[in-house]
């Protein structure tokens, strides 16, 4: 009687380290390959190129129902955008292709690539190409991203050591809470409080923050620039795997202070009315585009005195430990306990 194999299951960061392993090699001239934001060529002995490519499908990056083509061209944008920020470079040029079904017209088309640019305008970046394909499902966007810095100059994941501050751009969570409010509760099976309602300027302030999110440009810019940060990476997928990534890449553990996570005040307005745990959209929830970075001790009065002098809001939410002390969170009482893996990864039930 033949046995039945059992279906191998996906896992996503598996995957990418055995396709490292299985395939990857260095050449002449490359910086960085798989592992970071964005892979790292020396173009020339002064200049460092960076380049990014995602793929975005509908049904899994997006759901048209609830986000216009507009806003999905411009957060397509602003994603790859953001691993530019994370490396500490300015973005040049974008080459963006599509796989177009059916339902698709050519207003759709020009309304997506008028939200793209919208998004490129605003850090110059100018169109160079891509590709258009029919499409027998739903919408697919694949964007690559080029972008410079000076050479041995950018912001690897890599790098952060024992004792370095762990710092944040911005606030965490907004993201997710907005997609909670377009999709009426679908992503939440918790129920509001009775005789109550979130404010307007909240929920405009949240949904504004999932369809139309801030690369953090400037911030990775001065960071590398003036050299303040010893690693980076930009908060896609969530803190709680994010910070998975830097640990991974530096070989180091990390201690999260739960009490310090920077909340905005619309997001705990809604975090309130739905009974849920604030830190918890924050842990799992990703396309917030902050940055997460690591700073030296001996430079952290430094960074913080620069960030207030040019405007920007930077929280330190915990301290890199030693690799064998692992991912742990602090609770406001003090308890130490692990950090759970709850941010999004493709391919997990």
């Amino acid at each position: 009687m033949a046995v039945r194999k059992a279906r191998q299951t996906i896992q996503e960061f598996s995957l990418i380290s055995g396709l490292q392993r299985r395939f990857a090699r260095s050449e002449s001239g490359l910086v960085r390959g798989i592992g970071d934001d964005a892979a790292v060529i020396a173009a020339s002995p002064n200049t460092w190129w960076h380049l990014t490519t995602d793929l975005l499908a509908e049904g899994v990056h997006f759901d048209l129902r609830t986000a216009s083509h507009e806003s999905v061209g411009y957060r397509a944008a602003m994603a790859n955008l953001s691993d530019i920020a994370a490396m500490g470079a300015v973005p040049r040029y974008l080459l963006m292709s599509l796989a177009i079904p059916k339902t698709v017209t050519s207003t759709h088309i020009y309304n997506l690539y008028a939200g793209l640019m919208k998004a490129c305008r605003l850090h110059d970046v100018t169109l160079i190409g891509g590709d258009t394909s029919a499409s027998k499902t739903g919408l697919f966007l694949s964007i690559t991203l080029i972008g410079t810095t000076p050479a041995r100059r950018a912001l690897f994941r890599k790098g952060a050591h024992v004792g370095d501050r762990l710092y944040v751009t911005g606030t965490l969570g907004d993201s997710l809470a907005g997609l909670q409010l377009l999709t009426r509760g679908k992503t939440s099976r918790s129920t509001p409080r009775r005789s109550a309602s979130l404010r307007t300027s909240h929920r405009h302030f949240l949904v504004n923050r999932h369809l139309h999110p801030t690369a953090r440009l400037t911030e990775g810019q001065w960071l590398n620039a003036a050299q303040l940060a010893t690693a980076a990476i930009d908060l896609s997928d969530g803190l709680s795997g994010d910070l998975r990534h830097i640990c991974e890449e530096s070989r180091v553990g990390a201690e999260l202070h739960l009490s310090e996570i920077p909340i905005s005040v619309p997001c705990r307005a809604y975090a309130d009315l739905h009974r849920l745990q604030p830190v918890q959209l924050a842990l799992t929830g990703g396309e917030d585009y902050e940055l997460l970075f690591t700073v030296s001790p001996k430079n952290q009065l430094t960074v913080e005195r620069q960030a207030r002098a040019r405007g920007y809001r930077i929280t330190c939410i915990g301290t890199i430990r030693p690799r064998r002390f692992g991912l742990q969170m602090t609770s406001s009482d003090g308890t130490l306990r692990p950090l759970p893996m709850t941010s999004y990864e493709h391919f997990r039930k």
